[in-house]
């Protein structure tokens, strides 16, 4: 069972060091176009859309878990990095389930199980071209992709591209349209034969 821990705010101070929670939070995730960093606004910015309160969970075979239940895995990538490149990049996301031998850790019952699918997948791409000036508070730069985890298993991929994300029959939403593309996914999933 994972233990519950308290909502850190920002005030909190190191014991013995002179600085604070927030401190650590601008020294180490200050470029949210680094590929980890990324990831986590990728995953809040979910979490936010679907109103989850949880915290993430470090590992967990999901990454939120919306308040009706319905679990999510979040996968993100852009087009705009921390570093210089001299192309652009094609969008391809990893980590998918794959071979049906793969093994995932689920926190809630603190044990591996085999091919765990999220109900859904989030695949979240931040928009802003290398050329163009790169704002990560700009939440209008991302676009959603969703597709039911059915989809996504059926596929025994264990990474892709999103011109394949789109040829499942995901559509590109803004954040304001987010949660609701997530419920169409879940009757899409529910309706599937």
């Amino acid at each position: 069972m994972v233990s519950t821990r308290p909502r850190l705010q920002g005030d909190e101070r190191f014991l013995g060091l002179a600085a604070s929670v927030r401190d650590f939070w601008a020294f180490a995730l200050s470029d949210l176009r680094g590929n980890t960093t990324r990831g986590y606004l990728a995953e809040f910015l979910v979490a936010q859309a679907m109103g989850s309160q949880q915290t993430r969970v470090e590992w967990d075979a999901y990454d939120v878990r919306a308040p009706d239940g319905t679990t999510i895995e979040v996968k993100s990538s852009g087009y705009s990095q921390s570093w210089p490149t001299n192309t652009q990049p094609v969008i391809t996301f990893s980590g998918l389930p794959g071979a049906r031998t793969k093994v995932s850790w689920d926190a809630s019952a603190n044990s591996y199980r085999t091919a765990f699918i999220a109900d859904v997948y989030v695949f979240a791409v931040h928009t802003t071209l290398p050329s163009e000036p790169y704002d990560p508070l700009d939440i209008d730069a991302w676009r959603f992709y969703v597709l039911p985890g059915a989809a996504i298993a059926s596929t025994g991929q264990s990474s892709m591209r999103l011109s394949t994300v789109e040829k499942l029959g995901a559509r590109p939403v803004g954040w304001n349209e987010l949660a609701d593309e997530v419920r169409r996914a879940l009757t899409r999933q529910a309706e599937a034969p």
